[in-house]
């Protein structure tokens, strides 16, 4: 009987925490400081970083700018907040940001043992080496004994302990807190490697003086689904911020983009007239953006701040720009790729 009392105790205590967490309230305390704080990658080409005027671009960037958009109908009204890999989720778990939308790798213990959860996969990456060409290197089999650098507080390192180890081979890590720091010790010769997500390997190899002189090596050594991040215990923000991501995608499925969207209201197709929250012929609102918070109109006010997932994977990744990465798995489901979002209805 004391252990049963003892479980229920806990478990009442589980459940006033969880009711206390989720009585936060973030999205309405979004809605009356009027922006939404969100934590993101300084030094990110193409998924989070200022430029000199200190206008921020970005993959994860623009998800930030589509929440805001959904809210307030203004992709403009929010905050970055900088951050290391090392700082991050404790950022998140402080109520310091309301967003964590920084290359975050969503695995078991991150979304079990933190408090945390992960609202969608933005972009779906794998972890890869970088090497000088000067090095003679064609594989990551060849680099036994070799000094890699990498950072601190990553899936990253984890990976490349459980690689090299799996294939019998030496080295020595060169860990540093911020990857600015993990660039330059690569640049200067203190280690013979960088690793990191594959993409994160194109957009620092653009900041080098001579990025031609590198090479990304072809193996993938790990998953890395990447997306953001959402305290636990709150679900009205945690349904905010994942249904804004499978609205970005359902929008470009569905052929609605931030040039056309007016148009499509007068679409005939009813999974289009869902997403745009068009009324019912009897005049009734269909109710999915009321339903957590918003307006009817949250994905016009979406794509007309950002667009859909494919203009802003295009216009920060894409084939037209310096990175020149293909959409290959970050395709739509329907293209051969992984990128699904469960329908709006």
């Amino acid at each position: 009987m004391k252990r049963k009392i003892i479980g229920l105790a806990l478990a009442a205590s589980a459940s006033i925490f969880a009711a206390t967490a989720a009585a936060a309230g973030t999205l309405d305390d979004v809605k009356t400081k009027g922006f939404v704080q969100c934590g993101v990658n300084p030094a990110l080409a193409g998924f989070g970083a200022p430029d000199a005027q200190n206008n921020w671009t970005g993959m994860d960037i623009d998800f930030c700018r589509a929440v805001a958009a959904a809210i307030f109908n203004d992709p403009t009204k929010v905050k970055f907040t900088p951050l290391t890999a090392k700082d991050r989720f404790t950022a998140l778990q402080s109520n310091e940001i309301d967003i964590l939308s920084r290359n975050s790798t969503w695995t078991m213990t991150r979304d079990t043992s933190l408090g945390l959860k992960f609202a969608g996969i933005m972009y779906y990456d794998g972890q890869g080496f970088m090497v000088k060409k000067s090095l003679n290197v064609d594989s990551a089999l060849k680099l036994s004994g070799a000094a890699v650098c990498t950072q601190t507080g990553t899936t990253t390192e984890l990976n490349l302990a459980d690689y090299f180890k799996s294939n019998n081979l030496e080295y020595k890590v060169v860990a540093f807190e911020k990857n600015e720091e993990v660039l330059a010790a690569y640049q200067d010769g203190r280690c013979d490697v960088f690793t990191t997500d594959q993409s994160g390997l194109y957009a620092s190899r653009l900041t080098f003086g001579t990025p031609d002189e590198h090479i990304v090596l072809p193996e993938i050594i790990s998953k890395e689904p990447l997306g953001p991040v959402v305290r636990q215990g709150d679900d009205a923000w945690f349904n905010v911020v994942k249904w804004t991501y499978y609205a970005l995608v359902n929008a470009e499925e569905l052929g609605v983009t931030s040039k056309n969207v007016e148009e499509m209201k007068a679409s005939t197709n009813p999974e289009i007239l869902r997403l745009l929250g068009v009324k019912n012929a009897d005049g009734t609102a269909a109710g999915f953006g009321t339903g957590i918070g918003l307006s009817e109109e949250w994905v016009v006010q979406i794509v007309k701040g950002v667009g859909n997932y494919g203009e802003i994977f295009e216009r920060n990744v894409g084939e037209s720009t310096p990175l020149k990465i293909s959409r290959g798995k970050n395709a739509l489901w329907n293209a051969g790729g992984l990128q699904y979002a469960p329908p709006i209805r």
